[in-house]
């Protein structure tokens, strides 16, 4: 527990001023390489390591061209040949991972049906999950909202490990992960809404905009809820494959996918309500 503390205090500052203070290409290149590292620990849960070594690259590649296409995407180049240009790679290198399959097909290493969905989730999915941080980045004060997925997400998760340790009685989905708890589980959701109320606080002092309160306390529990949904996915995945962590990148953590799964389903769901519910 120090140890995961430990990490928490020193990873979370610089997590958020690569997020909310750096320029905006330092936020690409943290995300791509955040993708990147998860893209190795999902291939290699889910195809071993030697295919991982393998297909990591090809994944990475399309994890790139993936946020390059969210980038470019924003109201500054649509309709712009880079937005076009960003598009056409990432189709290419669809089109790429499709003929790769075909000409390793029946030699020593061939790219199963598994591994390409294994690539497709870990170059397509993940990185899309992650590219809503960095379209919240790039709205009107974008320092402060690519935060709202993390606190929501992060406030939950603590809440939900100290109700359940306090507290826990009712498993939740022990097939899936036998300690987490139905108390734990509600605890979570108060925390993430606690943790949106104080986070709005935070919002005012920095920017002088006041966020309504509902809607901070909505975009909590709907952050909360779909944190708990990811954790509860990629722990399946891990049930799945046998294997306790994705990686060993985050001491007491585990791996990027350990400490951001519940990230990566809350920020499309918050990206979406900021984008069409006037805060």
């Amino acid at each position: 527990m120090k140890q995961r503390i430990l990490v928490a205090v020193i990873g979370a500052p610089a997590l958020i001023a690569v997020l909310a203070a750096a320029p905006e290409w330092a936020t690409f290149v943290l995300l791509w390489l955040l993708s990147l590292i998860g893209a190795h620990e999902l291939l290699a849960a889910v195809c071993g390591n030697q295919k991982a070594a393998r297909w990591t690259g090809l994944a990475g590649a399309l994890a790139a061209f993936t946020l390059v296409t969210v980038y470019w995407s924003d109201e500054d180049f649509a309709g712009s040949a880079l937005s076009a240009l960003g598009e056409f790679f990432l189709a290419a290198m669809l089109v790429l991972l499709f003929v790769t399959a075909i000409v390793e097909y029946g030699g020593r290493h061939p790219m199963t049906f598994r591994d390409i969905c294994a690539i497709l989730v870990s170059g397509v999915a993940i990185p899309l999950s992650f590219g809503c941080l960095l379209l919240l980045r790039l709205m009107p004060d974008g320092g402060g909202l690519v935060l709202i997925p993390l606190v929501a997400a992060f406030c939950s998760d603590s809440a939900a490990l100290f109700t359940g340790m306090a507290c826990g009685r009712h498993k939740l989905a022990p097939h899936v992960s036998p300690k987490k708890t139905v108390e734990g589980a509600i605890g979570g959701l108060v925390g993430g809404m606690l943790g949106m109320v104080i986070f709005r606080v935070i919002f005012y002092f920095c920017t002088v905009r006041a966020l309504h309160i509902g809607w901070c306390i909505v975009l909590g529990l709907l952050g909360a809820i779909m944190g708990q949904l990811g954790d509860l996915s990629f722990s399946l995945i891990k049930r799945e494959f046998g294997i306790k962590d994705y990686g060993r990148l985050l001491p007491g953590h585990g791996g990027v996918l350990d400490r951001f799964d519940s990230v990566l389903f809350a920020a499309p769901v918050v990206w979406l309500v900021i984008c069409h519910v006037p805060l």
